[in-house]
């Protein structure tokens, strides 16, 4: 086994044992809102102030939903809308095993998540930029810096810019 292999292998593994709670099943009958808001590059704020702890804003993420373009912090006693000024997470790394249209594309977040792009997880390009979703509804946009390692591997197809992972082409446009 080669090092790209076993990286995926562990951080894969490190994915599947991650416990998130069931977010999608609870409907608490308690709703409001609160001043969390999370800012274009992923930060997140309470009250105004940045969150410092990152364990804590790796917390919130594990029970955060999204119902249509709406976002909230939901436990079994309660759902509290936040505020999220693009999407909720940031793609700030890529790992890649394979070539061309045998390639595996696995995103790490500023959240901690490990997310093989494939057809549960698909890239999209909105307005020119790159988003991988992530879980249920829930959308990282790719730092410029992970695009460009993208389009490293991409592969010319009838004038668009194709990347493949797991099998799954993602057209990230026009190539001019």
């Amino acid at each position: 086994m080669n090092d790209i292999d076993s990286l995926f292998n562990t951080l894969t593994s490190l994915q599947a044992k991650k416990k998130l709670p069931p977010v999608e099943q609870w409907q608490p009958e308690h709703t409001g809102s609160i001043d969390i808001a999370i800012n274009n590059d992923g930060e997140w704020f309470h009250e105004g102030s940045k969150i410092q702890r990152q364990a804590l804003a790796d917390l919130f993420a594990t029970i955060l939903r999204r119902e249509g373009d709406d976002y909230y912090l939901v436990t079994p006693a309660e759902k509290m809308a936040i505020q999220v000024a693009d999407v909720p997470f940031i793609a700030t790394d890529l790992d890649v095993r394979g070539s061309g249209k045998d390639s595996e594309l696995l995103f790490t977040t500023n959240v901690g998540d490990y997310v093989k792009a494939g057809a549960d997880n698909q890239i999209m390009m909105r307005e020119e930029r790159p988003y991988l979703h992530v879980r249920n509804g829930l959308e990282a946009r790719l730092t410029r810096n992970v695009y460009y390692r993208l389009i490293d591997h991409g592969v010319e197809e009838a004038g668009h810019l194709y990347v493949y992972s797991q099998g799954q082409p993602f057209d990230l446009g026009l190539l001019n």
